[in-house]
C-alpha cells in the first residue's frame, strides 16, 4: 500500500460512497454533511417563481432522510408530490404563496420514510393520486398509464415506471398544459442523478432482476425518449439508501443523465441488470415496515404531543433490564464522558433517524436520553419512519443517573496524535474501522485495521475476545461512538474512540493508506499515484512458470468450463467472489496471478484486490485467449501431437465433432 499524508484529506472523505460538501468546502460524506441544525428541516434548494405566468415550484430537501420533495402551484392551486410526514412546512407555505393544496401526488410506496399523504390529504382535503397498481388501501385516486390532470395552467401526465418497485411512476409537468412536451419531470425513485433505484426492497415478493429489467424497459421505451432538455427532479439526493452513488445535485436534465449516469451507459438488459445489482447496500430492516405504512396508509400524528413520559432513573433502568434500548442522542463528547450502562450513542446531529432505524429493532421498546430538547426534537423526526411509541425518556438526563448511582460506561476518546505515538511505539490497541468496506478499502489511517461495519457490529464483534483494547474510527466520529457503544454493551472492557475520526487525521497531516497517494511535496501540476494489479505477459508468466516453478500463484476467474477446456499449467479455479472475500488469498506472500478470458474481469477484481491486501497483484495481459494464442498455439502448430481443445457441446448436439475454440469462445 502506498503511503500519503495530509493532502489526502478530500480522498479520504469522498470514500464514504456519497459526496456532501463540509463546511470546509471538500467534498466528503454525506453523513458529516448532516450534522448541522438545518439538516434536520425541509429547505428549499430548488425554486421557480414566475408572478406574469402564475407559476411556482417549490423543491425541498430534507439532508438527514436525502429525502426531496414539492409544491408545484398554478392560479391559485397546489400540488404536492412526496410529502414528508411533518406537512406544516408545505401548508404553510402555499397559505404564504396564496395557494390551496388540491392534489397530493405519490410517485410509488416509499420504503425509506413514512410519508404525509394522509396526514395531509386530511387537513386539507386533497385527494391522494397513486398508480393504480399499488392497489394502496386508503381512499385515492387510482391513475393508469397516461392519465392526466390539469390544474391553472400546468398538466401533469403519469408515466408508469417499474424498476424500483412494481408501482413506480414518473410525472411529466408540461407547461402551458397544451405544451407537446414536458417541461421537467418528476422521477420519484425510477431515476435519480446519477443513479437508478434499486430493486432489491421487496422483501422477495419479486425478483429483484426481474424489477432490474422492468427499470431498464422504462428507461430504454419511455424515459429515454423525451427530449434531452426536460430537467429531471428525483426523489432522493447523496447519501440515500434507495440506491448506490447518487448525486447531491438537487436537478439535472435527461441529457445530461444520458452522458453522465453510468447505469444509463448500459445499453443492453443483461449488463444493465448486472450493474443495478452489483454493489448495493444493506438495506435497512425499517424499510419493509415503512412501505407496508405507507401502502396501508399511516396514522396521523398530534405533533403537538410528541414528547413522550418522564421516566426517573430508576424507571428506566428497571425498562433497560426489561429489554428496552436506551438511545443517547448526545454528541460523541458528551456520551464518552458518561452515559447509562448499555445505552447506543445514535447522536442527534447526524442521520438519527436511519441510524435509529439500521440500530434499533422494529417494534422494541425504547427509551431517549438526552437534554429536553433533544428528547423532544428526537421524538419528532422519529415519527418520520414509524418509531412512534417510545416508552419515554430519561427524566433530568444522564446526569441524573449518574447521580442516582446507576451503572455508568465511559468511552476513551483518543486524539489523533495521541494514537499516532501509540502506533509509533507499537502501543496502539486494535483498530476496527467501522465504516462500509468501499470506505474502507478506499482509504484509511493504518494499514493494519480491522474492517467491522457498523450494521453488522452487533454480531461481527464475536470474533473478538471482549478483554481486547479496541478503538473504534470513522470518517468523523459519528458513527465510530456508535461502534464503541455497542461494544461496550456487548462487554467489551477498553474502548476507544478516535476523537474527530479520519477528517482529524488528516487535518493533523499523518499518513494514510490506500488507492490514491500523491507526492508529499503535492504541487498543482503533481501526478497523482495510483495502486493498481501490474499486467503480466503471457511469455514473462510462461518463463516464470519453466524456470521458477511454485512461485507465483495462479488463479483462473472463468466459468468452470471454461477452465476445463483449457488451463495454464499450476491454475486453480476461484470464483470471483471467493477470491475477494476468502482472506487465504491475501495473506500469501507469493505474487498472485489472476486470469480471466481477456484481462477486463480479472484486471478489475486486481484493482479491488490491491486496495485490500499488501500482496503483489498481477493479471494476465489478454487472459487466457492471449496465453493460449502465443504460448500453445505455436506449439500445437510446431507440433500436431498437441490437440486443439474443443467448445463444450451444445445443448442437444451429438457428442464428438465441432471446430476447435480459443479459452472461453471464438473460433480457431
Amino acid at each position: 500500500m502506498k503511503r500519503h499524508g495530509a493532502c489526502a484529506a478530500a480522498v479520504f472523505l469522498a470514500w464514504a460512497g456519497c459526496s456532501g460538501v463540509l463546511a470546509a468546502g471538500i467534498n466528503g460524506d454525506a453523513e458529516a454533511a448532516t450534522h448541522g441544525d438545518e439538516a434536520s428541516t425541509y429547505q428549499v434548494v430548488e425554486e421557480t417563481r414566475v408572478d406574469g405566468a402564475d407559476f411556482t415550484f417549490r423543491q425541498y430537501n430534507l439532508a438527514v432522510l436525502s429525502h426531496y420533495s414539492y409544491l408545484i402551484g398554478s392560479r391559485g392551486e397546489a400540488l404536492v408530490v412526496d410529502p414528508g410526514r411533518d406537512v406544516d412546512r408545505y401548508i404553510r407555505d402555499a397559505g404564504e404563496l396564496g395557494l390551496k393544496i388540491t392534489r397530493i401526488y405519490l410517485t410509488h410506496s416509499h420504503a425509506d420514510f413514512v410519508a404525509g399523504h394522509i396526514e395531509l390529504s386530511q387537513r386539507t382535503g386533497a385527494p391522494i393520486v397513486i398508480n393504480r397498481a399499488t392497489q394502496a388501501g386508503y381512499p385515492h385516486t387510482p391513475a393508469d398509464d397516461g392519465a392526466a390532470f390539469t390544474f391553472g395552467d400546468l398538466r401533469c401526465v403519469v408515466m408508469t415506471t417499474p424498476g424500483h418497485t412494481p408501482d413506480g411512476t414518473c410525472l411529466a409537468v408540461h407547461r402551458p398544459a397544451a405544451a407537446p412536451s414536458p417541461e421537467f419531470l418528476l422521477t420519484g425513485d425510477t431515476l435519480f442523478i446519477g443513479s437508478v433505484g434499486r430493486p432489491d426492497l421487496m422483501g422477495g415478493t419479486v425478483f429483484a432482476s426481474d424489477l432490474a429489467s422492468m427499470a431498464f424497459d422504462s428507461w430504454t421505451l419511455k424515459l429515454s425518449k423525451l427530449p434531452d432538455a426536460v430537467r429531471i427532479f428525483p426523489a432522493h439526493g447523496a447519501g440515500s439508501l434507495c440506491g448506490a452513488h447518487l448525486s447531491d445535485k438537487p436537478v439535472s436534465t435527461l441529457g445530461e443523465q444520458k452522458v453522465e449516469n453510468p447505469y444509463l451507459k448500459r445499453h443492453d438488459r443483461a449488463t444493465f441488470i448486472a450493474a443495478v445489482l452489483e454493489g448495493l447496500p444493506e438495506a435497512p430492516q425499517y424499510f419493509g415496515h415503512n412501505a407496508k405504512m405507507n401502502h396501508d396508509g399511516p396514522p396521523a400524528v398530534d405533533w403537538e404531543k410528541v414528547l413522550p413520559a418522564a421516566r426517573s432513573p430508576g424507571e428506566v433502568k428497571a425498562l433497560a433490564d426489561g429489554g428496552a434500548w436506551l438511545i443517547d442522542t448526545r454528541d460523541a463528547a458528551e456520551f464518552a464522558a458518561g452515559h447509562p450502562a448499555g445505552a447506543i450513542n445514535i447522536g442527534l446531529r447526524g442521520r438519527f433517524e436511519t441510524w435509529t432505524g439500521i440500530m434499533i429493532p422494529w417494534g422494541a421498546p425504547f427509551v431517549l436520553v438526552g437534554s429536553d430538547a433533544y428528547v423532544k426534537e428526537a421524538a419528532h423526526r422519529l415519527h418520520r419512519i414509524g418509531y412512534d411509541r417510545p416508552a419515554g425518556f430519561l427524566r433530568g438526563g444522564a446526569e441524573a443517573w449518574k447521580q442516582a448511582g446507576l451503572p455508568s460506561g465511559t468511552v476513551s476518546l483518543v486524539s489523533p496524535s495521541e494514537l499516532h505515538g501509540q502506533l509509533a511505539r507499537g502501543e496502539a490497541p486494535l483498530l476496527i474501522d467501522v465504516r462500509l468496506p468501499a470506505e474502507w478499502m478506499g482509504l484509511r489511517i493504518n494499514d493494519v485495521m480491522l474492517n467491522l461495519p457498523i450494521n453488522r457490529l452487533s454480531q461481527d464483534h464475536k470474533k473478538l475476545n471482549p478483554a481486547l483494547p479496541v478503538m473504534t474510527v470513522c470518517n468523523s466520529a459519528y458513527r465510530s461512538s456508535m461502534g464503541a457503544a455497542v461494544l461496550l454493551k456487548a462487554g467489551f472492557r477498553d474502548v476507544r474512540n478516535l476523537a474527530g475520526g479520519g477528517e482529524a487525521w488528516v487535518a493533523a497531516g499523518y499518513p494514510t493508506f490506500g488507492a490514491v497517494t500523491p507526492p508529499a511535496a503535492a504541487t498543482a501540476a503533481a501526478a497523482v499515484f495510483v495502486n493498481l494489479p501490474e499486467p503480466m505477459e503471457p511469455r514473462e508468466l510462461a518463463r516464470r512458470l519453466t524456470d521458477l516453478p511454485g512461485t507465483v500463484e495462479i488463479v483462473d476467474l472463468r466459468p468452470a468450463w471454461q477452465f476445463a477446456e483449457f488451463s495454464i499449467p499450476g491454475a486453480v479455479n476461484a470464483a470471483v467472489s471467493d477470491v475477494m472475500d476468502n482472506p487465504a488469498y491475501q495473506a500469501d506472500r507469493r505474487p498472485l496471478v489472476l486470469v480471466c478470458r481477456d484481462g477486463t474481469v480479472s484486471a478489475a477484481v486486481g484493482g479491488a484486490l490491491v486496495q485490500k491486501t499488501r500482496r503483489p497483484v498481477r493479471f494476465l495481459a489478454g487472459g487466457a485467449a492471449r496465453y493460449f494464442d502465443e504460448m500453445v498455439r505455436p506449439a500445437a502448430i510446431r507440433s500436431e501431437a498437441v490437440p486443439l481443445p474443443a467448445a463444450p457441446p451444445a445443448a442437444g448436439a451429438a457428442p464428438g465433432g465441432g471446430v476447435g475454440v480459443r479459452p472461453g469462445g471464438g473460433e480457431t
